[in-house]
């Protein structure tokens, strides 16, 4: 009975789909057409009303496009349903898009019938007023995204371009910084609303997209709801690396690219293999977005006897600080920092931060193999697999790091920045400025008091920085492993480059000694620039300004709103040329032609030393 039933509805399905055949393709495609302005126009609208005080004829024309495309696009769903072959599958296939449409009608209904708007009324509840405004711009960006995958699917533009992946790395991060620093400087995104001047949002953009942190205003008071809004996506692109979003649309939309975008993700991320990296980005979001869930849930309910105006103040800050914490950004929507007398005491604040620094500075590969079930299975089916190199060095880094960092920090600032403290809280603090001096920007205590030798041993742990394929800055761990390891196999005298019971090979040593020579001169240089330009200030808190820049760590001694506007320049390419690494950034800048290396020249004898 059941078969039967089943073979009626596909002999009906089967006759619609013969008589809908003709009209499918040209209805399918105009409505794609259509949907390419008509989302541009929207999300235009949306930037519009969000970001600049319009006048109340503005304010409807930019209403009815929201609600124009609102309803092209339940009428485009509905028509692909129709003309779909398969429409159950069609259902389960967009489930996601179905969702949205489902919300929508209810949204319409509830309102025209009831006079309530869903979201709205919820957000008045959480204290949320712009929660149904946020979620039009995700709707939005949502349907554009799919305009552009479509747009995707006919187009071979990128490889006409011929652009190689590190520069369209350095590209994704130069567009993203230019974009964030455009939406930052609209008037409302300011509590004053009058708006950043350029150079203010270009910084403040370039410092997010970075993951960086340093600041020329105070974004607490400076910014708006919307301008930190803007600032926590920003952070939230730059961590994650943009180019892993880029990759993903890329590779959906024109699978003949895929295996030069897979390249590109299997040198950014460190996987074995083509395939591995595709798996391995669907882990980066996965395991990115369970920590950060779950660093704001425990954020909410530590922060203690801290006064939040609302409710939605209180969800807003647990988001923001666990997403800047996990991707080691080190901005905080508190004034003083995480020096606020109400913060810097909060143990458990403070230990959760931490730890979620922490995760974020080991390395998606290193959390993939030491946290996903795949690796754990495989482990325990098989005994003899064990950790990869990359996760052994990015674990013992920490493990011996992080300690001795704080027990330098606390011996030198025992009786200087950490005074007036009881010895649990001296620990704590010493054990935090360590965490986060790897790159994560946070501070429990004014970096402006600290002591020049206090100084000059931050300036090595943040030139280390955090491991690689992390959200973390710095020359990397495995990049100081591989470099102090050779040195010390060359004075032994060995041959051979061995670590953990493997051989290192000559290229991966070249490679981490260009980095390192690439990193320490940019570095120098930067520094000698600045001192060109604000000498004034001290060549130490220069120097310790522009290793916090070029190594992405954000941490401060009071002086970036200080520094001249070349001074500020010289700091945002420094977060740049770090953020996306020297080496990279010199492939994408130079052309590598294939060479023949057939010959080889006579031996010769160079002193060294």
């Amino acid at each position: 009975m059941k078969n039967s039933r089943r073979h009626t509805v596909n002999r009906i399905r089967e006759w619609v789909n013969l008589r809908i055949y003709d009209s499918k393709i040209p209805a399918i495609r105009f409505l794609r057409y259509t949907s390419v302005p008509l989302s541009v126009a929207a999300v235009i609208s949306l930037l519009l009303s969000h970001g600049f005080n319009l006048h109340e004829d503005q304010k409807l024309w930019v209403d009815i496009i929201l609600k124009g495309t609102i309803g092209f696009y339940i009428i485009k769903y509905v028509v692909e349903f129709f003309y779909s072959f398969s429409p159950f599958q069609y259902l389960k296939d967009s489930r996601w898009e179905g969702l949205l449409m489902l919300y929508m009608v209810v949204n319409i209904l509830s309102f025209n019938i009831f006079g309530i708007e869903i979201l709205s009324t919820l957000g008045g509840y959480l204290g949320l007023e712009q929660l149904d405004a946020f979620f039009m711009v995700f709707v939005q960006a949502y349907f554009l995204l799919f305009v552009a995958l479509e747009i995707g699917k006919a187009s071979r533009l990128l490889p006409m371009l011929k652009v190689s992946p590190p520069a369209l790395l350095v590209t994704s991060f130069i567009l993203l910084m230019v974009v964030g620093a455009g939406l930052l400087w609209m008037p409302e995104m300011t509590k004053s609303g009058e708006g950043l001047s350029i150079k203010e949002a270009l910084f403040t953009s370039v410092s997010a997209v970075s993951v960086t942190g340093l600041n020329i205003i105070d974004i607490s008071t400076v910014l708006s709801f919307k301008g930190k809004f803007v600032l926590l996506f920003l952070i939230q692109l730059g961590g994650l690396n943009f180019i892993a979003f880029a990759s993903i649309f890329a590779m959906l939309a024109n699978p003949a690219l895929g295996t030069r975008y897979k390249s590109l993700l299997q040198t950014n991320y460190g996987s074995d293999s083509l395939e591995g990296s595709v798996d391995l980005i669907r882990e980066i979001f996965r395991f990115s977005f369970f920590f950060e869930f779950a660093a704001a849930i425990l954020l909410f309910f530590s922060w203690g006897d801290f006064a939040f105006a609302h409710l939605g103040d209180r969800i807003f800050y647990s988001v923001f600080h666990a997403v800047s914490a996990f991707n080691n950004a080190g901005f905080s929507l508190f004034s003083e920092g995480m020096a606020h007398p109400a913060l810097a005491h909060n143990i458990p604040l403070v230990i959760i931060i931490s730890f979620t620094i922490i995760l974020g500075g080991l390395g998606f590969t290193t959390i993939h193999d030491l946290f996903s079930t795949q690796a754990y299975a495989a482990r325990r089916k098989n005994p003899w697999i064990h950790l990869n190199v990359n996760t052994k060095i990015a674990v013992y880094a920490a493990l011996i790091l992080v300690p001795l960092g704080a027990l330098i920090y606390g011996m030198l600032e025992w009786n200087s920045t950490l005074r007036g403290m009881d010895h649990g809280h001296r620990m704590l603090t010493a054990f935090f400025q360590s965490v986060t001096t790897r790159t994560a920007g946070f501070n429990t205590v004014d970096f402006g008091a600290v002591a020049l030798p206090t100084l000059l041993i931050l300036i090595v742990f943040m030139f280390i920085g955090g491991s690689s394929g992390s959200t973390a800055g710095g020359i990397k761990t495995s990049t100081f492993t591989l470099v102090f390891v050779n040195a010390m196999a060359t004075i032994r005298g060995r041959k051979r480059v061995e670590l953990f019971h493997s051989t290192i090979p000559v290229e991966l040593l070249n490679l981490a000694m260009s980095a390192f020579l690439f990193s320490a001169s940019s570095i120098l240089l930067g520094i000698f620039l600045l001192s060109v330009t604000d000498g004034h200030l001290g060549l130490a808190r220069l120097a310790f300004e522009e290793v916090s820049a070029f190594c992405t760590v954000g941490l401060s001694t009071g002086i970036t709103s200080e520094l001249s506007t070349s001074g500020q320049t010289i700091l945002m390419l420094s977060m740049l040329v770090g953020r996306v690494g020297t080496v990279t950034l010199a492939f994408a800048l130079t052309s590598r032609k294939k060479e023949s290396h057939d010959y080889t020249y006579p031996k010769a004898n160079v002193q060294v030393g």
